[in-house]
């Protein structure tokens, strides 16, 4: 399984985050001269694409339920691939403005997509590594992204062209190229996998059904995996969606500063652009390789809040670094020690979620809220570093250490309720209250079963 779908959902991602992303590179490549632009036009630019990406993640995970994946994940990235191809041709900041628009639309559906096809193949004790290895594409693509720009770069010139508009075109035309492959290469479920045998696919099958059951339960409740509206409406209501989105704010703020600002931060230090796109790169490879050794230790021992809440502190060390000091090789080790936190927080904390929701529909549904709504934060962090603020970027600093810290809040409280309820159903199943239950009671529950257990 690890073979045959990891490597083509990590790429499928890394194309992902390297076209919203690479605007940040094709910014101090001269985009905002030759636009002629204002800072805080380049920063609407970035902002208008998180309302249009919020806006369709649950529908396209609902879609992605009804339709195949091998046919809704590779079409979506075809229709983004075009979008980043002619977002290398605008003249204007209108046109530029609603390009991202429509890379809003179209890359909406990948991540919550892809966060959510992981846990129909993996049980939720699993379920971190497989996300940290999808996700650190991520964070290659903040390497590859700085690599590429700086060679491509060089072709400022080639067809009359300046350098920027060269990476949006021919990182859009690989991004199409990509995904026409992905429509032969990419499986469905584990119903229909050719690769298993039939035993196999049964044993897969039986073992993501019964997951979130009490250890040692006699009474063994299968998770309702049919679509029901009533199950999209329990995913909206649950609290527990709802306080984790300021986890993953406070994950997903500095993120997307970092990612959309990093390299003109870096630059503000007083480095050529070039220099400043080298510079990236030594910062996300690090992260990458967190990210997935932090994924492997927590799937090991079965934790993730420990986890997740230890790198939320050292993202706060980092940001305080940036705060407390003007030197640039201060400034530069706060933001590495910041990233290299918050790339393994952040499948952890996608993944924390999905573990305690049952039932696929409802899983769907409250994982592509979770990124929905978290991904605002994105639309906020990308006003954060004001061009007026260079170079010492206090105000956006600032801000995202504001976050962490409602997020290190917000986690708190998921553990004390989590720990709370917990304790409450092993006390009523201990009293036999979940007998008064028929089996398929208990499986219309899902996470709301006394036999279900929070994973910590």
């Amino acid at each position: 399984m690890d073979l045959r779908l990891i490597p083509m959902l990590a790429l499928l991602y890394l194309l992902s985050f390297l076209d919203r992303g690479n605007i940040g590179n094709a910014r101090i490549e001269g985009l905002v001269e030759d636009l002629g632009m204002s800072g805080a036009q380049y920063n609407w630019c970035l902002t208008v694409f998180f309302f249009t990406y919020a806006a369709f993640e649950v529908p396209s995970n609902l879609l992605l339920k009804k339709l195949r994946p091998s046919v809704w994940l590779p079409a979506i990235m075809v229709a983004w691939g075009v979008v980043m191809t002619l977002m290398g041709i605008v003249q204007s900041y209108r046109g530029l403005l609603v390009a991202r628009i429509f890379l809003g639309v179209t890359e909406a559906g990948l991540f919550p997509g892809v966060a959510y096809y992981i846990t129909m193949w993996y049980c939720r004790h699993e379920a971190q590594f497989r996300q940290a290895l999808f996700f650190s594409a991520a964070s290659v693509a903040g390497a590859f992204s700085g690599l590429l720009a700086f060679g491509i770069a060089k072709m400022d010139g080639v067809g009359g062209l300046e350098g920027w508009r060269w990476i949006f075109i021919l990182e859009g035309i690989l991004t199409v190229l990509v995904a026409i492959m992905a429509f032969f290469c990419l499986y469905d479920f584990p119903e229909t996998a050719t690769f298993l045998t039939e035993e196999e696919r049964a044993f897969v099958i039986f073992r993501l059904k019964y997951q979130g059951n009490e250890v040692g339960d006699e009474v063994r409740v299968a998770q309702d995996d049919t679509f029901q509206w009533k199950y999209v409406k329990a995913a909206f209501m649950d609290w527990q969606i709802w306080m984790n989105i300021w986890v993953y704010w406070g994950i997903v703020a500095p993120l997307y500063g970092i990612s959309l600002f990093l390299p003109s931060i870096i630059r503000a230090l007083g480095y050529t652009s070039s220099t400043a796109q080298l510079l990236t790169v030594p910062i996300y490879v690090t992260a990458s390789f967190l990210a997935v050794a932090v994924a492997w230790v927590s799937d090991r021992y079965g934790k993730r809040f420990p986890f997740i809440l230890g790198c939320l502190c050292i993202m706060a060390v980092g940001f305080i670094m940036c705060l407390s000091s003007p030197k640039p090789g201060v400034i530069y080790a706060g933001v590495f020690i910041a990233a290299c936190a918050l790339y393994p927080a952040f499948p952890g904390n996608i993944t924390w979620l999905s573990n305690n929701l049952a039932g696929s529909t409802k899983r769907a549904t409250g994982q592509a809220i979770q990124i929905a709504m978290g991904n605002l934060a994105g639309a906020m962090a990308s006003n954060f570093y004001r061009s007026e603020d260079s170079p010492r970027y206090i105000l956006g600093h600032a801000l995202e250490l504001g976050f962490i810290i409602a997020g290190i809040i917000a986690l708190l409280i998921l553990v004390f309720n989590y720990r709370r309820i917990n304790a409450k159903r092993t006390r009523q199943v201990a009293e036999g209250a979940h007998s008064g239950y028929s089996p398929e009671e208990m499986s219309a529950l899902g996470d709301r079963a006394l036999t279900f257990r929070y994973f910590l």
